[in-house]
């Protein structure tokens, strides 16, 4: 199956600018497989402004988020792995979704609970 995160983080995107908000995305630079300005990681985190007025060619797939961007009035294709997203959210009011940092991988269905067996009665002589 594949994972939800991609599928909620461009319906919040979607969400965000609808609403003339801008969408940030906050990034987890170590575990991030993609290309990010390293001047602008703090605390091993970056958080990026993906605005449309403010970006371009931006694509939302299901591994990997790539736009193009300045950085100090340097073009940069900046890539960042799904998995790496701890959340997205609205600059203006803090709302969005902040994502589980422990579950960076796929969504896997919860594990198997075994249903406890039946109290059974037996005669006792």
């Amino acid at each position: 199956m594949t994972s939800l995160k991609p599928y909620l983080i461009r319906s919040v995107y979607e969400w965000i600018v609808d609403n003339g908000f801008t969408p940030y995305l906050l990034v987890d630079a170590k575990s991030n497989k993609g290309n990010l300005p390293v001047d602008f990681i703090e605390d091993g985190k970056i958080v990026l402004n993906v605005r449309p007025q403010a970006i371009e060619a931006l694509s939302l797939g299901n591994e990997l988020i790539e736009f193009n961007a300045r950085f100090s009035g340097k073009p940069m294709t900046i890539v960042v792995s799904v998995n790496a997203v701890l959340a997205i959210y609205a600059k203006e009011n803090g709302k969005g979704l902040v994502f589980d940092q422990e579950n960076t991988g796929g969504d896997e269905p919860p594990p198997e609970q075994q249903t406890p067996t039946k109290p059974t009665l037996r005669i006792v002589k």
